[in-house]
């Protein structure tokens, strides 16, 4: 028996139609891996409690998160409710629980199903793979920081450590071990996107990220420019395996990519550190589709088969790798058969009927 308890955020917006649809294949789960014993606690957290509380995090929910096998989250913040600055309260919430869970690493697949609409005419031998940014430093390592001087002048500093950028390129060059390569060619390998011809800072990201390959004479390693890496995403995506880079550059081009394989409705990703890891959808809330029941829970359901895969790594647990598997296939197939989808996809179904349906693909 493999025993596990994971906090639940449900958030704001669509967050809790598309938490409560992935409860329904999690259910199913637990009723098809038997040995497989799976606990839930949920919390409010983000905007919605912010505008009740003027928090976004209580203590208690933190704890519970740190406490908690892994967590899975689903969408947080709303547009209308900020702070008295006038910035949102999503990114105080979500950058403080990166931080207090320590997860260096974001994993934002970009895979394309079939079945699943596609923004390029030719997909060539198909298009899969990954992209991961250092999710605690780079510019982000500024937020609530960086400096202005009245109406006139606003600095944010770019941080790049040889600590965080061996954490995430040792972490991209494992991953890619564990992957078939590139859909091209079936080569395992793993590119520094950055900028190293222009900035010091990327310069000594390429420098730490060829350090770390040289553990890994397996896998290709190599560099591309950022600006020409947007291009060849849209040109010839299938030639890459793992991209890694530093935290902007991770955060717009994993959207980008999100758009080549039937947009962010299809678009998990997965915060791991060296001793937790959050799992959520990279879309946002979406408050003009709440409580319509009609958002795609695809990525929040993708999402909590990230959290399985990366349980049974962690844990060395084939079962949870096994349910894994069952999870993307049963979406997949959903997406192939083309029967239930949601209006993003081209279809009419609800959240809970495409819900049911990938649940009942689980066997």
């Amino acid at each position: 028996m493999s025993s596990y308890r994971i906090a639940l955020l449900p958030g704001d917006g669509i967050g809790p139609e598309c938490m409560a649809a992935t409860r329904i294949v999690l259910d199913r789960l637990g009723e098809v891996f038997t040995a497989l014993d799976l606990s839930y606690t949920s919390h409010e957290a983000g905007a919605e409690l912010y505008r009740k509380t003027g928090e976004t995090l209580p203590q208690a929910v933190l704890d519970d998160c740190l406490d908690a096998d892994a967590v899975l989250l689903s969408a947080i913040g709303l547009p209308d409710v900020r702070q008295p600055d006038g910035t949102e309260v999503q990114p105080t919430m979500m950058v403080g629980l990166r931080r207090a869970l320590g997860v260096h690493s974001a994993i934002r697949p970009v895979k394309l199903y079939p079945g699943s609409p596609c923004a390029l005419k030719d997909t060539g031998p198909g298009i899969d793979f990954v992209v991961i940014r250092e999710n605690l430093e780079g510019l982000f390592a500024s937020f609530n920081g960086g400096s202005r001087v009245g109406d006139e002048v606003a600095t944010d500093t770019l941080v790049v450590t040889r600590k965080g950028t061996s954490q995430v390129t040792d972490f991209a060059f494992r991953l890619a071990q564990r992957r078939n390569g590139r859909p091209s060619d079936g080569k395992k390998m793993v590119t520094s996107v950055d900028k190293a011809n222009v900035f010091r800072s990327f310069a000594f990201f390429r420098e730490v990220f060829f350090d770390v390959a040289k553990n890994y004479p397996d896998i290709e390693s190599n560099a591309v420019y950022v600006d020409a890496m947007s291009l060849y995403m849209v040109q010839n995506p299938w030639d890459f395996d793992v991209l890694v880079m530093e935290n902007q550059f991770g955060d717009i081009l994993s959207d980008l990519g999100a758009g080549l394989v039937g947009g962010l409705g299809l678009g998990p990703s997965g915060e791991i550190g060296e001793d937790h890891a959050l799992f959520q959808p990279s879309h946002g809330t979406a408050p003009q589709l709440a409580g319509q029941n009609v958002a795609n829970p695809m990525a929040t359901i993708l999402s909590a088969g990230m959290m399985f895969d990366w349980l049974g790594d962690k844990h060395d647990d084939k079962l949870c790798l096994d349910a894994a598997v069952k999870i993307e296939s049963a979406v997949a197939q959903v997406l192939e058969e083309g029967q239930v989808l949601t209006g993003d996809l081209g279809g009419t179904a609800s959240t809970t009927e495409v819900a049911e349906a990938i649940a009942a693909r689980l066997g």
